[in-house]
């Protein structure tokens, strides 16, 4: 199953995707499906009918947690060691965007980078849950770009700015339920280029240890997003670039990049 939250013009509804690729139609659903049963309306939409934009398919009420250095080819390659426990940190939910949305360069760095992720989405609330019982906690599975302002990232000694700025954490394009994510590819392609190509399976920390353990630190609450760290390959991205971050068995997220001039 897919789920994913779109627009016509008017307020955001939430379909379940069904179809191959390129003939997708929308089976739209009431309410929110993380609070929800699934139920269809009867209405069924094109994802190619006119007027149809998908967003991204969860906004977070709370927050986003990113893990970083969770891959050690990565790790090696921005010159750091590998962590013994999860590096976290926070992005605000004003950092989400969705798919085909643009990735708005700001004018105060001079380098940015995308890094490609498997995105964990909540779906109750969790507290000290253990890694046996963390994905039953889960509600599915997205696609993230953990945009990062690299310069900043080394200039402030702490990531902040460098990864919370609008618009650094495209999400998307809809999310799977029940997805078995221990050894799934996570790609990135730049202007068709392929950048960044890992598999989960290379991860120090999986995934279910990951919600254990952020569980330990922060109260999660449906809706919540856990990024899972990004594979060996990062690369500048600038002006009139386009990015795609695809995980296998999810889809791809599409993102043009922008700078204002």
């Amino acid at each position: 199953m897919r789920i994913a939250r779109f627009t016509t013009g008017q307020d955001p509804r939430y379909a379940v995707v069904e179809g191959e690729p390129g003939a997708e139609e929308l089976v739209v659903i009431t309410g929110d499906p993380i609070y929800t049963p699934i139920q269809p309306t009867g209405e069924r939409r094109r994802l190619d009918d006119d007027g149809v934009r998908l967003l991204a398919p969860v906004i977070p009420r709370s927050k986003i947690i990113g893990v970083g250095r969770n891959y050690a080819d990565h790790a090696k390659e921005m010159g750091n060691e590998v962590p013994t426990a999860p590096l976290l940190f926070l992005k605000p939910n004003t950092s989400v965007i969705g798919p085909d949305d643009p990735i708005v360069l700001p004018d105060w760095t001079e380098h940015v980078e995308h890094e490609a992720e498997l995105a964990v989405v909540i779906g109750k609330v969790t507290k000290d849950v253990s890694p046996e019982r963390a994905l039953d906690h889960v509600f599915g599975f997205t696609v993230a770009n953990d945009v990062t302002a690299r310069d900043i990232q080394r200039s402030d000694l702490q990531w902040t700015r460098a990864k919370g700025f609008d618009g650094s954490c495209p999400i998307g394009p809809w999310i799977v339920p029940g997805l078995d994510v221990e050894d799934l590819a996570v790609t990135a392609r730049v202007n068709g280029e392929t950048k960044q190509d890992g598999r989960t399976s290379q991860m120090i920390f999986d995934t279910a240890y990951l919600v254990s353990y952020v569980s330990e630190v922060f109260t999660l609450l449906p809706g919540d997003v856990i990024l899972t760290g990004t594979p060996a390959g990062v690369s500048p991205i600038v002006d009139r670039d386009v990015v795609e971050v695809e995980v296998e068995s999810i889809g791809v997220l599409r993102n043009p990049v922008l700078r204002r001039h």
